[in-house]
């Protein structure tokens, strides 16, 4: 097996960074197609190879790359997914991610983030909470460790 189907099988067959299927029969020249991506510089970070689409890999190069909350989704002010998955990587603990007006938002937001973090981070296993407070609800990501 090849470095690409290794890192491919392990990530699911899924983009790490929009998040989408990766066509293991597309070629690796299209711009859908799979690539191995080295996601963080960070000699320490627990996994440092991750499946791509060629486009997203290239487009990251130019930028640094933002993972997006889905439109669906009722948050506010989200914190960058990238930097909390950082931070909880090498520290652990507890970190407010976002907002919501509603409690069934915030639900909606945390189930989406344990199941993004899940591909995201996949050493990294997280719980979400939803607390209540000054007329709002905070979701929050913790480590399971």
């Amino acid at each position: 097996m090849s470095l690409l189907d290794d890192v491919a099988e392990r990530d699911g067959w899924r983009c790490w960074v929009c998040d989408e299927p990766v066509d293991a029969d597309m070629s690796v020249n299209d711009p859908r197609g799979p690539s191995v991506d080295s996601r963080t510089a960070d000699r320490k970070a627990k996994i440092t190879e991750r499946l791509a689409h060629r486009a997203c890999n290239t487009r990251k190069g130019a930028a640094k790359v933002v993972i997006a909350w889905p439109d669906r989704l009722h948050v506010i002010e989200p914190a960058p997914l990238i930097a909390v998955a950082e931070r909880l990587e090498r520290k652990g603990g507890r970190e407010l991610v976002a907002r919501c007006p509603s409690r069934k938002d915030a639900q909606e937001a945390a189930d989406w983030l344990v199941d993004r973090f899940s591909r995201l981070a996949p050493g990294l296993p997280v719980t979400a909470t939803v607390d209540a407070g000054g007329g709002q609800f905070l979701v929050a990501l913790s480590t399971r460790r």
